[in-house]
């Protein structure tokens, strides 16, 4: 899949992974639109990118994904700048084991409202020219983060999700690849919120296990999942799928199957 001239939107774009995702897009020739709540790192980066690219191939959105309108409007302000939607990373999320009803919502809730916005927009039985939808999840969302039972479910829930929608997809001819991909600890603003007392709720206790696990590992930086996101944005013979990402490389999630009866395939 070439990404000249396609036409991407980006949530939680303005920093981390959403804006490392939103430049490399731009570096292979993508229009982007970027959503984000952090309207003042969000115009810096629009100012940034314009001097890099060109000033129409990207605009910023405020907006807030919890917002269905905010997000239909963004959805809407982007297609008609671009005249259409190719690629859509469902890239927000947050950190807060004590606030949980809130990173469900976020999370998980906001991938679904996002997925099946693009959905509706791309899918080619209604006139959409289809395309590819990636959501952020995590390695917590493979394997458990033991100080962070809801993060881990909601992660689990975007790659069950992912892989259930996929086959929708694809059973329906929608003409829409939907994957995931899976970073472990990234060096990103979010990571030292795993940390926090205030936002690990009841498990504040783990602490120390956590940084201990966060101090171990070699964290990936933002560039480096950014050139994942890219090789699963153009395999073309990838759906329902979730990228495993490594300092060392990558490798697609394997799954037991189950036929009607339970017994595996």
């Amino acid at each position: 899949m070439s990404l000249s001239d396609k036409v991407a939107l980006v949530t939680g774009a303005a920093n981390g992974l959403g804006k490392a995702f939103s430049e490399i897009l731009l570096q292979n020739g993508a229009k982007v639109a970027m959503l984000d709540m952090n309207e003042s790192a969000g115009q810096t980066l629009k100012k940034e990118f314009d001097s890099r690219f060109g000033p129409n191939r990207s605009i910023f959105l405020l907006c807030d994904v919890q917002s269905e309108q905010q997000l239909r409007a963004a959805f809407q302000k982007s297609i008609e700048t671009f005249d259409g939607l190719d690629i859509f990373c469902n890239n927000a999320g947050i950190f807060n084991e004590k606030d949980w009803e809130k990173t469900i919502a976020v999370n998980l809730n906001c991938v679904i409202k996002g997925t099946y916005l693009a959905v509706e927009h791309m899918n080619k039985l209604s006139g959409g020219r289809g395309g590819v939808i990636v959501n952020t999840a995590s390695l917590a969302g493979l394997t458990p983060l033991v100080s962070a039972p809801v993060y881990t479910a909601t992660k689990f829930g975007v790659v069950g999700f992912t892989r259930a929608m996929a086959e929708v997809s694809a059973a329906s001819g929608y003409g829409v690849r939907i994957n995931a991909i899976c970073p472990p600890w990234v060096q990103t603003d979010i990571l030292n919120l795993f940390c926090s007392d205030e936002l690990m709720g009841n498990f504040a206790h783990l602490k120390d296990r956590t940084s201990t696990m966060i101090q171990t590992s070699r964290l990936l930086e933002p560039a480096e999942v950014a050139r994942y996101f890219l090789q699963i944005l153009k395999d073309e013979g990838r759906n329902g799928e979730a990228l495993v990402t490594w300092k060392t490389g990558s490798y697609y999630a394997t799954y037991t199957k189950y036929d009607q009866s339970g017994s595996h395939i």
